[in-house]
């Protein structure tokens, strides 16, 4: 059983609801001093709580996507990651491979023509031989006659660290938000690029060039535009290439926008922070290098680079976000520019959560739509 399988969670539930019982029925029977007793007291006690930590934490996860298997829950991860096989794009013929399709829930239609459509693909770097598995929406127009010769604009989306891609279409829902908004004439059709910002599992590498390691700001530049290229119908112009990600994902989708104009016109940052942390799960992310750390810090280019010619959007909340008073201060920061575009979503009260985002999301696909062009 998978560790978002509901069973798993009955089980854990289950659990913890038999030890109470038996904590309290047994009770009064190891209420003496013997040591068989207070062994039994203390077993009772420690049973129930880590049966009652254990249905907090996968109910926790299953709400909000922090990890897809328990390879990923504890950093075995052995089919992802970088590929140092040059042969690996020998398989599927290029750097995209179709795993398996599914409908959009609740959009009107099994047929992709009605509802469109999610592929489930692995995605394989040219350059940079990063592996990683993605989710594509496709909307129903690309599946219909009258648009077989039509490119669509494309926005790729990043959850936080860890996350997991799934909870982009499951929890986040943005393919059945997209497809409704684009029905009312709210948005145009788009293709969504669905993935996680660890590629390289379970390394936090805050979408930066590593020296020595995972390539992974070129990746998202590069790689991955060039893939969906070969394989889809997607707008070759920067201005049909739009980037959304939230917390880890959306410092990612700023940082991009901002140093790689020329492949994405418009990055949006839900609940985003502002320059790359080191931590136990990011480790040496710059070698060392002072040059490579002041680009991952996004003050630091506002101040000592050429402002780029690219669209922002930036959310917080002005209660329940830690970023509150660093999102102002960077509206303002990029104002200055004078060049580079800057829009926001300020919410009265949301925390860090799948919640708030989930309010913020059809505005923000408004917004990137808005800016994008289908050629």
């Amino acid at each position: 059983m998978g560790l978002t399988s509901n069973k798993v969670l009955c089980v854990a539930v289950a659990c913890a609801v038999l030890l109470f019982i038996g904590t309290v029925w047994l009770w009064p029977r190891l209420a003496r001093r013997h040591w068989r007793a207070v062994g039994g007291r203390v077993g009772l006690l420690l049973g129930t709580q880590v049966a009652l930590f254990a249905s907090v934490g996968l109910a926790a996860n299953q709400a909000f996507g922090f990890y897809a298997s328990w390879a990923d829950l504890f950093g075995q991860e052995k089919d992802q990651g970088v590929v140092v096989n040059h042969t690996a794009l020998g398989g599927s013929g290029g750097p995209l491979e179709v795993l398996d399709t599914a409908g959009v829930r609740g959009a009107g239609g099994p047929a992709p023509a009605a509802g469109g459509e999610i592929q489930k693909v692995d995605i394989v770097g040219r350059t940079t031989h990063i592996a990683t598995p993605a989710y594509v929406y496709l909307p129903p127009e690309y599946f219909q006659a009258r648009y077989r010769a039509r490119t669509f604009p494309a926005a790729v989306v990043l959850t936080g660290y860890p996350g997991t891609a799934e909870a982009l279409v499951t929890k986040l829902h943005y393919p059945r938000t997209a497809q409704e908004l684009a029905k009312d004439g709210r948005m145009q059709p788009m293709i969504l690029v669905m993935l996680r910002p660890t590629v390289a599992p379970p390394r936090d590498t805050e979408c930066v060039d590593v020296p020595g390691g995972p390539q992974t700001e070129t990746f998202f530049a590069k790689d991955l535009p060039d893939a969906m290229l070969a394989h889809y119908r997607v707008g070759r112009k920067p201005g049909s290439w739009g980037i959304i990600g939230d917390s880890t994902g959306g410092y990612c989708a700023l940082k991009l926008a901002m140093h790689h104009p020329g492949s994405y016109t418009a990055g949006a940052g839900l609940s985003p922070y502002y320059k790359a942390p080191i931590d136990p799960t990011t480790g040496d992310l710059f070698g060392g290098n002072k040059a490579l750390r002041n680009r991952a810090d996004l003050w630091w280019c506002l101040s000592h680079l050429r402002a780029p010619d690219t669209s922002l959007l930036v959310t917080s909340s002005r209660i329940g976000e830690s970023n509150y008073k660093a999102t102002l201060k960077f509206i303002q920061r990029v104002q200055a520019t004078k060049v580079t575009r800057i829009s926001s979503i300020i919410l009265e009260s949301g925390g860090h959560n799948f919640n708030t985002w989930r309010r913020e999301i059809p505005a923000t696909l408004q917004w990137i739509s808005g800016r994008l062009s289908d050629r």
